[in-house]
């Protein structure tokens, strides 16, 4: 083969070495990017060590317990799995908003929204074969979540509304809506102390995954991630969103329909937290009451910021706060502490993140060490 053919190899010597810096130069940034939220993990994780002191138990027990009763055992890591799953879908509900710089934390009402309209769908269509209505199921509840969380969207492409507190009121909108339905004209006459609607049905249900004692919750939960992953990071689109999140007056003045791309990012997010309340009805309860209103939008939050809004960074942060949520009944048992602990260190989490923030993209301790490096090597 003549040196023509092979011009990295053999007409171009300089190649190689140019592509050494390139992979350490993406390197670097990587290491770098994972700096602040592991040191705001760590942070985070004395000061629930100090809080759990003064409650009077080891913080070296505690989160002995903690990782045994999340990932210790196969029946704890399913159970972690489980949990896991919601927590993808509405951390894509704030993550995908983020990448064009909108703070969405609406995933609590439009889980609830897409969960009732799931319910809802599945009592009308309860004749019908399992295939069709859970379609319809997902659909419906995508269609409810997305107008939900696109509403917040449109109010901030539109009129210029706060995103963040539009998104938060119309979650307690929802919520407020979705009582009124379910103890109201979905209520199921023999649902006494708990008001909740008709059952799906035994055959309507979410099966598990062959092989494990975990929901198909989980699989919606990583193809949707996967999917969010394809679409704002190897797409047009999702180009164009970054765009609009790095410098929206640019975006504007190169020709992108920026109020276009607020609603339909939005509405996607909130089509993905609408699925979830699908899956909680579907695969968990059977049925929409007020026990969908499990804290799960507002844990997506916190899986979103971890991830650093990278649909697929939310896959394993996702599961580690699954886990979290999974271990709280154990450590009740084992230290007599409320189940509400764990709640206490996802907040510190949360409190320390967001005020890292500051140091985002300040950090170059790697660059500093291996691009040098790089280019003496090249030279």
């Amino acid at each position: 083969m003549t040196a023509s053919a092979m011009p990295g190899a053999v007409g171009n010597p300089e190649a190689g070495p140019a592509s050494s810096r390139v992979l350490l130069t993406r390197l670097a940034a990587f290491l770098d990017g994972l700096v602040v939220p592991s040191a705001s993990v760590l942070v985070s994780v004395v000061l629930f060590g100090g809080f759990v002191g003064l409650a009077g138990a080891s913080p070296v027990e505690v989160y002995e317990q903690m990782f045994r009763g999340a990932f210790g055992t196969w029946f704890s890591l399913q159970n972690s799995l489980q949990r896991a799953a919601p927590l993808m879908l509405t951390g894509l509900c704030t993550a995908l908003p983020a990448r064009l710089g909108l703070v969405v934390i609406g995933g609590e009402g439009a889980l609830y929204v897409g969960g009732v309209a799931a319910a809802a769908v599945a009592t009308r269509l309860g004749g019908s074969g399992p295939v069709v209505v859970l379609t319809a199921m997902a659909l419906a509840s995508m269609v409810f979540g997305a107008l939900w969380v696109g509403a917040a969207g449109a109010l901030r492409a539109k009129r210029g509304v706060n995103e963040t507190i539009s998104s938060l009121l119309l979650s307690y909108i929802g919520i407020a809506l979705c009582n009124h339905f379910i103890e109201g004209p979905l209520r199921d006459p023999q649902s006494l102390n708990k008001p909740s609607t008709m059952h799906i049905g035994e055959a309507n249900m979410l099966g598990p995954v062959p092989g494990l004692d975990v929901h198909y919750g989980l699989v919606y939960g990583i193809v949707a991630c996967l999917l969010g992953w394809l679409l704002m990071d190897h797409s047009v689109f999702g180009f164009s969103a970054r765009i609009v999140g790095g410098n929206p007056r640019a975006a504007r003045l190169s020709g992108l329909g920026v109020p276009k791309l607020i609603i339909i990012v939005c509405a996607l997010a909130g089509a993905a937290a609408g699925l979830a309340g699908m899956v909680e009805v579907a695969a968990v309860h059977g049925k929409a009451n007020a026990s969908l209103v499990a804290g799960y939008g507002y844990t997506g939050i916190l899986v979103a910021f971890l991830a650093r809004h990278s649909p697929l960074a939310i896959l394993p942060v996702a599961l580690v706060l699954g886990g979290i949520s999974a271990s709280g009944g154990l450590l009740q048992r084992a230290f007599g502490l409320p189940d509400a602990t764990v709640s206490v260190l996802q907040g510190i989490l949360f409190v320390v993140i967001l005020a890292s923030e500051t140091y985002r993209g300040k950090v170059d301790w790697f660059s500093r060490l291996l691009v040098p490096a790089a280019k003496g090597a090249s030279a």
